[in-house]
């Protein structure tokens, strides 16, 4: 067949949507030898011993079916316990809390919730990589608001408000910031709050990194006055609690916006693996101790990457969160991409080009500090010793 004979088979939205740019690097990488990855986030940290133990024990008693479609109640109530002790914003466990497939799931299944032909939603970007296409294949628009580093990355209430239509329905916001790093405070969000009350949009909060905060308490946005009634928190376990291959996420909503997304992941999802949550509920009930372990990790690993890359010429801001840093090579002459394809053939180092996570990202790449300090040392040797010829 032709290829536009196979296009005539696919839909137009797919059709426009780019492959992840995170991945082709990885995949690119995964086929060398030699390599030092600092491309893909995730956690180089084993799930607790503990956790594994309670999914493995939850098979060995039996509990292989499916769960509600929500989750388990006794999760959902700890989700509820959780982010009440957390981040004093309180949620009814029956009706506000939603256990999703991965934080992924529950963006998608928030846009396909909220959004109809055409409406827009609002992207701060640098973003997570789907963002936006989630966005478009739930029939909307996305909208990018840039940030930079000369204001390390946060956004500002006129901003988001200079982009503003009548279309706009939303902003999705992600603070601890994948791929940046970047962190706002409560007097940085509460402008932004009185900018959707002012306009009546709902707020997406990717929370996700909400626990590896290391200068400032972590301010969730549906704790701000008056923003429980128009806030999506997503959020889940696979960062703070090394559990990426878990797939398991949560989001806290009003009921009628959480009733409408738990429409959605009746009818696609049914329900999140039935093993999962129960190791899940092991996490929230013992694991916080492992989790404060891992982010003291994390804070050395960053102090000492931030640290070496202004060292060997790199300039890069201090990331308040995640586990992410995201250095300018603008001096270098080299687009994102070209800086990323060269370093990884040249010195085996893999990194994320910035342009994949959209505006203001180019000039930039992502390198991940979830890895070894020995790694994290022989990256920076390397990156340095490619440098040198520039």
């Amino acid at each position: 067949m032709t290829t536009k004979q196979l296009n005539k088979r696919l839909s137009k939205k797919v059709q426009a949507i780019q492959p992840s740019g995170i991945r082709r690097f990885f995949d690119l990488a995964s086929s060398m030898d030699n390599i030092i990855s600092l491309g893909v986030g995730e956690p180089d940290f084993v799930t607790p011993w503990n956790v594994r133990e309670a999914s493995i024990s939850s098979m060995e008693r039996g509990f292989t079916a499916y769960s509600a479609n929500a989750g388990i109640i006794e999760l959902r109530e700890a989700i509820a316990d959780y982010m009440s002790s957390r981040f004093a914003a309180d949620y009814d466990p029956e009706t506000e809390v939603l256990v999703t497939v991965g934080a992924s799931e529950a963006i998608d299944v928030g846009m396909r919730a909220i959004l109809d032909e055409g409406d827009e939603v609002i992207v701060v970007e640098p973003s997570f990589v789907s963002y936006a296409p989630l966005v478009s294949m739930a029939g909307g628009v996305p909208v990018a608001v840039g940030t930079n580093i000369d204001t390390d990355f946060k956004v500002t209430a006129a901003q988001l408000e200079a982009a503003i239509t009548s279309r706009t329905k939303a902003m999705m916001l992600c603070f601890p910031n994948n791929p940046t790093g970047s962190t706002m405070n409560r007097e940085e969000l509460k402008a932004i709050a009185e900018l959707a009350e002012r306009h009546d949009l709902l707020v997406f909060s990717d929370e996700i990194y909400a626990e590896l905060t290391y200068d400032e308490k972590h301010v969730c946005f549906s704790s701000l006055e008056g923003m429980k009634e128009r806030t999506v928190i997503i959020s889940g376990f696979s960062k703070a609690f090394a559990m990426t291959g878990w797939r398991l996420g949560f989001v806290c909503a009003p009921p009628d916006l959480l009733s409408a997304m738990l429409k959605i992941h009746q009818y696609s999802l049914m329900c999140a693996p039935t093993m999962a949550q129960y190791g899940a509920l092991e996490a929230l009930k013992t694991g916080m101790d492992e989790v404060y372990r891992m982010k003291q990790s994390y804070k050395q690993r960053r102090n000492y990457f931030i640290k070496s890359f202004a060292e060997i010429g790199l300039t890069c801001h201090t990331p308040g969160g995640a586990f992410y840093a995201f250095p300018s090579i603008e001096k270098t002459g080299l687009s994102s991409e070209q800086f990323a394809e060269k370093l990884l053939m040249e010195e085996r180092v893999a990194v994320v080009p910035g342009y994949v996570f959209g505006s203001g990202g180019e000039g930039h790449i992502r390198c991940s500090y979830a890895t070894s300090m020995d790694n994290l040392e022989q990256s920076v040797e390397r990156i340095g010793r490619f440098l040198k010829q520039f």
